[in-house]
């Protein structure tokens, strides 16, 4: 399904010859090293082929929810019980209107990378879009698998909770595909006490998954490492962790006994032990990270399920989270320099979602940069309402101009949908253009094998360099 002038073309996004041959040359053809998504394992184990287009593009993925609700679409058509043709009907209505979103961009990457449809999606071609992509999505290539496979693919890290038992991981490794499926150890529910008794059904789960009774702080911190070794053993060498910002009260001002007995008793808790637990477990679980050699991620600023009536209806992850404006600097320094100050700070990436601490982010990661490593601590990727192409250029300028730019471990997708690794092109494609750019503005030396190395490790190499998979 051709245009005559198809919008997706070879050259997209790439605005002078330089950047071209970046691109081309430098960044096209390099394998993928997705280091944080959400994907799901079982659906990586098992091959699945989707049953439909809306299965693979819009079940989960709250980017195009927010959209359909903004143009006035009902939830009966986004998250209800409509069909899933009515419900790709109902976003093809709402693609065109998209425009100058990244949503537009995306979505026409997608179905030319995977299907070879340079249409534009809109009512017009809603119906034989629906038709081609489902007729493809039941072939042998357009699997999880083969889909991952039509990128070039070659690491996968799942994001999965310290009680998941891995299942799928352990039986992929069995499969030996030439793919890595490897998991993201994510603790975030073992330092949520806000709500008691929500903290002690899940430590009750910790117990089961650790076979270790968990009575006290220091039993917490055995069955965390418990399952820290379990993920290790697995391949695991990633953790990560949501926080709006990193705690740090020390414990002159508190007792982590008596605030874990309060917990167990179900007694309201005050702001700074809340605080305070969250600092001594984030502490502890990072020194387990330093002993055993992984990458920590603490992805920052997020304030999530604001929309309490639709929180109730629908649940988390549904389209209801946006940028906080919370103050990062203070604690982020504190934290990070009480594990560097025993020398127990692991390779780090932080995560902004608050464009304007950019340059907080930045200089902080340079901060805790000793030579130890090439790029140690990272400013990472532009995250979620900021990988588009503006904020991926101004994280880009950011690190540029603050750190060191080819450094840069890269792009992910951070992503449930396995339709979304155009979003690693996409990247490529934005940074061979800002480098071609500053070379035709006379602002680089015209060195194609130079910039073409410093693109390619950015792309591919940094990463992986830097993951000690």
């Amino acid at each position: 399904m051709k245009a005559k002038s198809p919008f997706i073309h070879d050259d997209f996004l790439l605005q002078n010859d330089f950047s071209k041959i970046l691109y081309h040359t430098y960044a096209k053809n390099l394998p993928i090293i997705d280091y944080h998504n959400h994907l799901s394992p079982k659906d990586i184990c098992q091959n699945r082929n989707f049953n439909t287009i809306t299965e693979a593009w819009l079940h989960g993925d709250h980017y195009k929810w927010r959209a359909m609700r903004t143009l006035g679409i009902t939830e009966d058509f986004i998250t209800g019980k409509a069909t899933d043709k009515d419900k790709f009907l109902k976003w093809s209505e709402t693609v065109p209107y998209t425009i100058r979103n990244p949503l537009f961009h995306w979505s026409q990457m997608e179905l030319m990378k995977y299907f070879s449809i340079s249409e534009i999606l809109s009512p017009t071609t809603a119906d034989k879009i629906y038709e081609l992509t489902n007729e493809q999505l039941q072939m042998p290539n357009h699997s999880t698998q083969g889909l991952l496979e039509m990128n070039n693919v070659i690491t996968v890290c799942t994001t999965d909770d310290p009680i998941d038992d891995l299942k799928y991981h352990n039986s992929y490794a069995t499969q030996k595909k030439s793919m890595e499926l490897l998991p993201t150890f994510r603790p975030d529910k073992a330092y949520t006490i806000q709500d008691s008794n929500t903290y002690l059904q899940y430590l009750d789960q910790l117990s089961d998954a650790s076979n270790i009774q968990i009575n006290s702080f220091d039993d917490l911190l055995t069955a965390l490492e418990s399952r820290i070794d379990y993920f290790h053993q697995l391949g695991c060498r990633l953790a990560d962790h949501g926080l709006e910002t990193l705690s740090f009260e020390l414990e002159e001002n508190y007792s982590i006994d008596s605030i874990f007995k309060k917990i167990q008793s179900k007694k309201p808790l005050e702001n700074g032990e809340i605080h305070h637990f969250t600092y001594q477990v984030l502490y502890f679980l990072c020194t387990f990270y330093h002993k055993r050699e992984w990458v920590q991620q603490f992805h920052l600023g997020a304030i999530r399920d604001n929309n309490s009536r639709l929180l109730h209806k629908l649940g988390p992850d549904t389209g209801f989270d946006s940028i906080g404006d919370f103050l990062q600097a203070k604690n982020l320094s504190k934290f990070l320099n009480s594990l560097d100050k025993s020398d127990q700070l692991s390779k780090t990436i932080l995560y902004n979602l608050n464009p304007s601490q950019n340059e907080v982010f930045a200089t902080m990661a340079g901060n805790f940069n000793d030579g130890s490593t090439k790029g140690k601590v990272q400013y990472g990727a532009a995250w979620w309402f900021l990988d588009q192409k503006d904020g991926i250029e101004k994280h880009l300028n950011t690190v540029s101009n603050l750190g060191m730019l080819s450094c840069f471990v890269g792009m992910l997708t951070d992503s449930r949908s396995f339709l979304s690794f155009p979003r690693h092109d996409y990247f490529r494609r934005i940074l061979c253009n800002l480098l071609g750019n500053d070379v035709k503005n006379g602002m680089l030396p015209k060195d194609e094998k130079w910039l073409g190395k410093i693109v390619a490790d950015i792309c591919f190499y940094n990463a992986k360099a830097y993951f000690p998979f």
